[in-house]
């Protein structure tokens, strides 16, 4: 199991001061809407000038028609990341699509599918989707798989199905993890490293738990013992 950190803070100082603090770890990046619209490729480059060993997770859940994500999938490839995402509920058309067009680009990043978002809870996924959560998860995993993806993002609950579902190495990754029970601010299916253990996770995403601690370092340190 890997642990990326989410690099959500509210400037570009305060997250390359996260990233320089945690320079020494082994860990993935992960950039999400907030921070890659605000700052740009330049902050992608950055990171890495602190630590080339830096892995980073561009999420940024493309949804579109299939042409045009697969166009994005392609810019995003030239921008030297190692794993980015798209949503499911584009349709395994899109989804392999995605995958057509940058399968042969040497380098290709990890390219991973968003089955429901760990904000949710069954009752609004259902009233948007008309399924609940574990059955449409499992679906868009096995959607993704079939579409040619490296995996899934997905609470940790639903992670072991999909695997039973799809393989065993077909990767999970799951926002929403609090390592030590924290508390679960905006997000409804959180989980502790307990339950990412059970469930085979092969990423777990933690954010405010590490870049809101007065010593991030230890926090993340303590998170890799536990791994």
């Amino acid at each position: 199991m890997k642990l990326c950190v989410a690099l959500d803070n509210d400037s570009i100082v305060d997250n390359l001061a996260l990233a320089e603090k945690l320079k020494d770890c082994d860990i993935w990046l992960k950039v999400g809407f907030r921070s890659y619209i605000r700052d740009g490729k330049e902050f992608l480059i950055e990171l890495k000038k602190i630590n080339p060993n830096f892995k980073i997770f561009l999420d940024l859940k493309l949804y579109d028609i299939p042409n045009t994500m697969a166009d994005a999938a392609y810019e995003i490839s030239q921008l030297g990341v190692d794993m980015f995402n798209v949503h499911a509920s584009a349709g395994k058309i899109a989804m392999k699509e995605v995958m057509d067009r940058i399968k042969d680009l040497p380098n290709r990043p990890l390219v991973l599918a968003v089955t429901a978002l760990t904000s949710f809870d069954n009752e609004n996924f259902k009233y948007i989707y008309n399924e609940n959560i574990a059955q449409k998860a499992t679906t868009f995993a096995k959607d993704s798989y079939e579409a040619g993806l490296d995996g899934v993002v997905c609470s940790a609950f639903e992670s072991l199905d999909i695997k039973n579902n799809t393989a065993k190495e077909f990767i999970t990754l799951t926002p929403g993890i609090r390592p030590f029970g924290e508390d679960a601010g905006d997000q409804q299916r959180v989980a502790d490293i307990n339950v990412a253990f059970e469930q085979m996770v092969d990423f777990i995403v933690v954010g405010r738990p590490i870049y809101k601690s007065s010593n991030p370092k230890e926090v993340v340190e303590k998170i890799l013992e536990r791994l």
